[in-house]
């Protein structure tokens, strides 16, 4: 368990210190057009009495990517804090509601935000920016609920030595056993227990950040292609780096292969290594993020048509479909664990070459 802990705290730091960069990585780039909308938007409504209508693209965009404030209704918004370096100004640390004045974006300290970018004012060049944003903020909860939920089972490991599992201690052995029995030991073999610690974190990060995101209000973790990466990179260097001879073998000198094709063959090889953290990179970014863009969709209907036939008809779908999203999120843990569990037992498995001859 111990080790569990200090892989989930690696992968966590590594996530953190990758989404810090340029505020996350965007999802998906937002436009310097919808914030030039947004504020033009703003300036008519204040002009105006009639009510603003929907923009539904600016509801479901708000929900998917990453974002300086965490806005969960009109009247829960809560701010997070800015950390930004440049050459010019150095280190500034300062709440992100400064840029925000009567719903309009503005300058504050020489800094302005365009999108989801942070830009010096007078030069528009972008800053470094380590601000906690809310997929960052997303990022604690989520390692801090898991670290809390498996200290605890490992605490009641220890004071039930012996003893069957009870409560809590019972439904996340079975999970455990099903990841390390069903997922990780086939696939990998007779050295499964060296890797058993990192496929269980990721497993259970995934699992968890697919569910917290299903909660409304909820930031979009593991629906942005930032974490995603960083996951498939951990597996792509873990993979990569304890590969034996015979996995660098069938690589660069394929056994069994005239050497004529084997020109073919080794750049396909060579390009199969990084594909793999590419799949699996998209795989769970597109999975998640679609589930919470049809969501968001359907909910939206009802204040387009402004009717309660279509109300109640998206919300039985919207309920089908969330039903459908939680199965999609165990799905996807499985997956993408299963896919690593894969690559990793490909790359140290021992291969007999007289089954070639």
């Amino acid at each position: 368990m111990k080790r569990v802990l200090l892989v989930r705290t690696a992968i966590f730091l590594a996530s953190f210190c990758f989404l810090g960069r340029a505020s996350i990585v965007p999802s998906v780039a937002q436009h310097h057009e919808d914030t030039v909308r947004i504020n033009q938007d703003s300036a008519v409504s204040e002009h105006s009495s009639e009510p603003k209508e929907l923009n539904v693209a600016e509801v479901i965009l708000e929900h998917v990517m990453d974002n300086h404030i965490w806005h969960i209704t009109d009247a829960i918004v809560i701010p997070l804090p800015v950390i930004v370096y440049s050459q010019e100004k150095g280190f500034d640390l300062f709440s992100s509601t400064n840029f925000f004045e009567h719903h309009k974006t503005v300058e504050y300290q020489g800094y302005k935000l365009v999108g989801n970018k942070i830009l010096i004012a007078e030069t528009h060049k972008e800053v470094l920016d380590f601000s906690v944003t809310k997929n960052v903020l997303m990022l604690f909860i989520n390692s801090g609920i898991l670290l809390i939920i498996l200290l605890t089972v490992a605490r009641t490991y220890k004071t039930r030595a012996g003893k069957a599992p009870n409560g809590l201690q019972s439904f996340i052995e079975t999970i455990i056993l099903f990841v390390q029995n069903d997922i990780v030991k086939p696939n990998i073999g007779p050295k499964y227990e060296k890797f058993l610690p990192y496929l269980l974190t990721l497993f259970f990060f995934i699992l968890f950040g697919n569910l917290l995101g299903l909660l409304p209000g909820a930031g979009n973790l593991t629906g942005n292609i930032s974490v995603t990466l960083v996951l498939a990179l951990i597996t792509f260097f873990i993979t990569n780096l304890n590969g034996n001879k015979n996995y660098w073998g069938h690589i660069f000198w394929t056994p069994g292969v005239p050497l004529p094709l084997r020109i073919i063959i080794l750049p396909v090889e060579l390009i199969g290594v990084f594909t793999k953290p590419f799949s699996l990179t998209v795989r769970l970014f597109v999975a998640i993020t679609a589930g919470h863009i049809v969501l968001l969709a359907l909910i939206c209907l009802t204040f387009i048509f402004k009717s309660w036939f279509v109300g109640i008809g998206s919300t039985v779908f919207v309920t089908l479909i969330s039903l459908i999203e939680l199965l999609v999120a165990g799905i996807q843990a499985y997956v993408f664990t299963l896919f690593s569990s894969l690559y990793i037992g490909m790359a140290v498995a021992e291969h007999r070459h007289d089954d070639h001859h």
